[in-house]
């Protein structure tokens, strides 16, 4: 990568981690997106580089015990880290066969994932049924596999249930923690963990770490709807543009 790509992808990791602190799930999903619509790295890499920062974060968050419900995590991981299994394998069909089909999913992912934040869903009366579990961290399973952007459905599935909020975020981070620990050990038994992945988030750790510190002490002192706004047309563009290169491609 040339110098100007370095401050690029530092760029585009900066919008990611406010995205992140504002939202709560889009850090993954932008980063994918800005980074492909600037063609700074393949998709493969730059996903390698959010698993890692994903893990990474885990810990820092997870000083103290989480606060969980032991029989939903369990029911959540199982049906997740099966999900991770089959995205990681659909990665390698279409990253090695289908990169503009592979470029086309993620930009029609974005797009959904950016409707997410400008829909708002009803709180529940009562707990789901494990079905409806299920299928959600499946779902967000093979998204953690495919772009190691696990977020969307489960947060969408979580934060709707009658539950403790502390509860739902340290589900989340021990799900995508754990998800993101899978990924990368199919990665990298299957030899597709590269070293510019492991530079790359040598390089963003700073950058993460320490606009999170800074967040955290001085909010932004802007409306939490016009911040949705603005995260949901970056997450817009960038995957419509993402679409539109892949379809040109053809």
């Amino acid at each position: 990568m040339a110098l100007w790509a370095h401050g690029g992808f530092l760029l585009c990791v900066a919008l990611a981690t406010f995205a992140q602190n504002t939202t709560g799930f889009a850090f993954g999903l932008l980063l994918l997106g800005l980074t492909g619509l600037l063609q700074l790295a393949p998709v493969e890499t730059v996903a390698n580089v959010s698993s890692v920062l994903t893990l990474i974060n885990a810990f820092v968050l997870l000083r103290n015990r989480p606060q969980l419900a032991p029989r939903l995590m369990a029911l959540i991981l199982v049906c997740s880290l099966a999900g991770v299994g089959v995205g990681v394998e659909l990665l390698g069909l279409l990253g090695t066969h289908e990169r503009d089909l592979l470029q086309l999913l993620l930009g029609v992912t974005i797009v959904v994932c950016s409707l997410l934040l400008v829909v708002r869903s009803r709180p529940l009366a009562q707990l789901s049924g494990g079905l409806g579990f299920s299928c959600f961290a499946g779902l967000s399973g093979v998204m953690g596999g495919l772009f190691s952007s696990a977020g969307p459905p489960l947060v969408y599935q979580l934060y709707r249930q009658p539950l403790a909020t502390q509860v739902v975020r340290d589900t989340l981070i021990v799900v995508f923690a754990v998800n993101a620990l899978l990924r990368l050990t199919l990665m990298a038994c299957t030899q597709r963990f590269d070293l510019q992945a492991g530079y790359l988030a040598l390089e963003a750790l700073p950058v993460v770490f320490g606009l999170t510190w800074y967040m955290r002490r001085h909010p932004p002192a802007i409306a939490p709807k016009a911040l949705r706004l603005g995260v949901f047309a970056l997450l817009l563009l960038a995957g419509a543009s993402l679409m539109v290169q892949a379809i040109n491609s053809v």
